[in-house]
C-alpha cells in the first residue's frame, strides 16, 4: 500500500497496538523521530490549509479534476492556464482556457513540493512574470510524487539543474491556503490562495 494510502486511511487497532511497545520505549528526553518526506509534506500542507487528493494513475485524476469542477461550479467556465500540455489533458472538460486573472481558477504544475513547510514551489516556468496576486483566487496544481522535496534550497539547486541553458526567473512558493483570518498579522502581506493538489503516484 503507499504511503499516501496508508496517510490518508487511519490505521486499525492492531496497526496501533503493534506500535505501542515501540513507543513507550522512548523516554521524553529522547530525540523526535523525523517521518519520511512525503508524511511531512502531508502534514504540514494539510496544516497550511491545503486540499489534497492523491492518484493512484490519469483515469484517478481526470475524475478528481471532475469532481473539484462539481463542487465549485467550475464547468464550462473560464480558466486561467498557460501550460498548452494541460490545456490538451483537460480539453474534455469544456473549460474556455484563457490568460485573464479574473477567471475563476488557475490550472498550473509546479516545480516542487516542499516537506519542511508544506508549501508549493513554482517559477516563471508556470506563471511566466505573473505575480500571485495578479492570479485567480483559486489554484488547481497538478504535481507528482517524484517532485516531493525536503527543503526549499533542494528545490531551488532542481531548478537550476533541469534549466542549466536558461534558470526560470519569477520563483516564489505558496504556503498560505486558507482565507486570511482578520487581524492574523502573520499572514499579512502574503498571497492566500484556496488551493487543491492533485498528487500523481509516479514512483
Amino acid at each position: 500500500m503507499s504511503l499516501f494510502r496508508r496517510f490518508l486511511n487511519p490505521k486499525s487497532k492492531s496497526d496501533k497496538k503493534q506500535e505501542s511497545p515501540e513507543k513507550a520505549e522512548r523516554g521524553k528526553y529522547m530525540p523526535e523521530v523525523k517521518l519520511p518526506t512525503d508524511e511531512r509534506f502531508m502534514l504540514n500542507f494539510k496544516n497550511n490549509g491545503g486540499k489534497f487528493l492523491y492518484c493512484e494513475n490519469d483515469d484517478e485524476m481526470l475524475e478528481a479534476f471532475d469532481n473539484i469542477l462539481l463542487e465549485n461550479d467550475w464547468y464550462e467556465k473560464q480558466c486561467f492556464c498557460l501550460d498548452p500540455n494541460l490545456q490538451d489533458k483537460f480539453k474534455g472538460f469544456n473549460l474556455d482556457f484563457t490568460k485573464s486573472g479574473s477567471a475563476p481558477f488557475f490550472l498550473s504544475t509546479c516545480e516542487y513540493l516542499v516537506a519542511n513547510d508544506g508549501s508549493i514551489l513554482i517559477s516563471s516556468n508556470q506563471i511566466k512574470e505573473c505575480k500571485l496576486n495578479d492570479l485567480p483566487d483559486n489554484f488547481v496544481i497538478i504535481s507528482s510524487t517524484s517532485q516531493l522535496i525536503d527543503t526549499i534550497g533542494e528545490g531551488l539547486r532542481g531548478i537550476k539543474f533541469k534549466n542549466k541553458q536558461r534558470i526560470p526567473s519569477n520563483i516564489t512558493t505558496i504556503k498560505n491556503f486558507e482565507t486570511k483570518k482578520e487581524g492574523d498579522f502573520m499572514s499579512y502581506g502574503s498571497s492566500t490562495k484556496n488551493l487543491y493538489l492533485l498528487l500523481l503516484e509516479d514512483l
